[in-house]
């Protein structure tokens, strides 16, 4: 079982590559888990048909209650992968990261691995502040490697950098190490040349290079990733390509 933790400034489209390599790993035959880390709980929303499956904090103040199942706060979506999001508190009160923190302990509780028994499991974060329940991913043990998000824009870059300090602060205690970048393409001026510069800084390895596409905007429009929407498109099989070099097979797909 791999565990990816992947984080990135906020609007840098974590949902979109997060869930077209969820796709990417089910249409291989991978049995997938993905968590949204976000109080948005958007993250999955691509993989339901447009529909968001209620997040756990939600369903936690509707029924004044924890859940007893797996099925109350998850739903399948494309290629059986089981999606679940953590939710937030009411807006206006409280600590966001409390939800993820929250969450993580429920489904410790439920046994969420052990019954499902997953290939793969890919957390969705939030990464402008990796903080508290930001951070849980990576100091918890509860995902293995890091993958970054970011363009080359400026404040992307930025968060980028803040995201890697903090996985170094627990380099020391066997936690989550970052695995490498993935360049999301805004199309900025020598975009290019500034992600390979920062990885270079960084010391890590461009793991892909995903283009601004027409074709993801079109298919989430009607809630499916472009991997279940043409596996075939070149966008789509970057994902793929993505997904073998994760699992370790080193095909492009």
């Amino acid at each position: 079982m791999i565990k990816l933790a992947i984080y990135g400034k906020g609007g840098i489209g974590k949902s979109t590559i997060t869930s077209n390599l969820a796709a990417a790993f089910a249409s291989l035959g991978k049995r997938v888990i993905q968590i949204g880390c976000d109080p948005k709980a958007d993250s999955t929303v691509s993989l339901l048909g447009g529909k968001a499956v209620q997040p756990v904090m939600d369903y936690m103040r509707k029924y004044d209650h924890e859940p007893e199942h797996i099925e109350d706060i998850a739903q399948e979506g494309f290629g059986h992968i089981l999606c679940i999001e953590t939710g937030g508190p009411t807006p206006g009160l409280g600590c966001a990261g409390r939800g993820i923190i929250t969450t993580f302990q429920l489904l410790k509780d439920l046994k969420l691995f052990e019954i499902y028994k997953p290939d793969a499991v890919l957390y969705d974060v939030l990464g402008d502040v990796v903080c508290g329940g930001f951070a849980a991913p990576i100091r918890e043990g509860y995902a293995q490697e890091v993958l970054i998000v970011t363009s080359g824009e400026k404040m992307s870059l930025y968060a980028a950098g803040n995201i890697c300090k903090a996985v170094h602060n627990f380099a020391d205690r066997g936690y989550a190490k970052v695995r490498g970048i993935i360049l999301n393409r805004r199309n900025v001026e020598n975009e290019a040349g500034k992600v390979a510069a920062f990885a270079q800084e960084e010391g890590l390895p461009i793991l892909a290079d995903i283009p601004r596409s027409r074709d993801i905007l079109r298919f989430e429009d009607m809630g499916r990733t472009a991997v279940e929407g043409n596996p075939d498109l070149p966008v789509s099989r970057k994902f793929f390509a993505l997904a073998h070099e994760l699992m370790g097979d080193g095909r492009d797909g």
